[in-house]
């Protein structure tokens, strides 16, 4: 019964993953074959999102932000840019929900994501995030305004040549995944995980997406809070929470080509999440990097959202450290995963 309870406490302190760095910055093309990216998923990919909702899981405050456009805290969860910004066709991918949006920022991509999100119904109850089904609502309005804005055509356009990002499941696997073991085994949770994926990339294909790049789930047992909650008095990673991400990693792989085989016109890519981040766990000085089993926020341990706070001392080289706060990647993380991926999924999707 502990493992359940105290990660659904653990939740209240913090809301899921944000990922990111590397050998210099890689985006998508910048050509009209890409006019936009748009993300839907939670905190490896909420640009701000959550900063206009009521939950706990908010990073609009420093030291998160610290390295951003000037020290600037924006809800992202990471100390500067995080995945979808290094994926997207501009500087930075903007948050949906952000007041100031442009039409230009409409045209070029933005992103749903919301920190705590999950497929589980649960998951959401426990986060107040914004569902993946109420970011495809979010996702219909944009279209609405958007062709109020074009037009149809431009619209059309938008739909068949952008590149949708969607990484899900990590709190899922974290959260929801232990508080249900006593109903659920993880097979049987898993199963219900892939389930819920496909459903929900079939919804986003017939809303017009095309181009669709599935995230798998991250090595949740190797994240320092995991660690430190878990992993003994060595800290090493929890090998059961890595399993169950495994496990629900090769059905998916397994099951999406099925699933675009039966969407005509459809280009859907499995995007591991997995082994590019435990490649850099097993190898940091490979990536430039020193510390990869505690955050640089505050102790690194536990520390993150609201714990990660303006009174919390950082480390002092940023760039050498993999996590940001004991659940969320640096920037520098984010570019090193990013230029792991971002060819293969070219290769895929254009």
């Amino acid at each position: 019964m502990l493992l359940p309870v105290v990660n659904v406490i653990l939740f209240c302190v913090y809301a899921t993953v944000c990922l990111c760095r590397g050998q210099g910055t890689i985006n998508l093309p910048k050509s009209s074959s890409v006019p936009a990216v748009l993300a839907f998923g939670d905190s490896f990919l909420d640009t701000g999102n959550n900063n206009y909702i009521t939950t706990l899981g908010k990073a609009n405050f420093l030291p998160y932000g610290k390295d951003f456009m000037g020290g600037k805290p924006t809800g992202r969860f990471s100390n500067g840019k995080n995945i979808a910004d290094f994926f997207g066709v501009k500087e930075y991918l903007p948050a949906y929900l952000d007041p100031s949006l442009q039409v230009n920022d409409l045209l070029t991509g933005v992103s749903f994501a919301s920190g705590g999100s999950g497929y589980d119904p649960l998951t959401n109850n426990i986060s107040l995030a914004i569902s993946p089904l109420d970011q495809l609502n979010l996702f219909k309005q944009y279209i609405g305004n958007l062709t109020t804005m074009v037009g149809e055509e431009a619209v059309m356009n938008i739909m068949n040549n952008s590149v949708f990002i969607v990484c899900v499941s990590t709190n899922d696997l974290i959260i929801s995944l232990p508080a249900r073991s006593l109903q659920d085994d993880v097979l049987t949770y898993d199963r219900m995980l892939v389930n819920l994926t496909l459903s929900f990339v079939q919804q986003l294909y017939e809303l017009g997406a095309r181009r669709i790049g599935v995230f798998s789930a991250p090595p949740v047992g190797c994240f320092p809070a995991e660690r430190t909650l878990f992993g003994g008095v060595l800290r090493k990673c929890v090998q059961k929470e890595n399993e169950a991400s495994q496990l629900y990693n090769s059905m998916l792989k397994e099951q999406l080509p099925l699933l675009g085989s039966s969407l005509p016109q459809s280009k859907i890519a499995f995007v591991d999440f997995y082994n590019p981040l435990i490649s850099v766990i097993n190898n940091p000085q490979q990536y430039g990097l020193d510390v990869i089993d505690r955050g640089c926020c505050g102790t690194g341990l536990l520390e993150v959202v609201f714990l990660c706070n303006r009174l919390s001392p950082t480390c002092l080289d940023d760039s050498k450290f993999f996590f940001w706060d004991s659940i969320h990647l640096t920037e520098i993380g984010c570019n090193i995963f990013v230029n792991q991926t971002l060819p293969g999924l070219v290769n895929s999707l254009l």
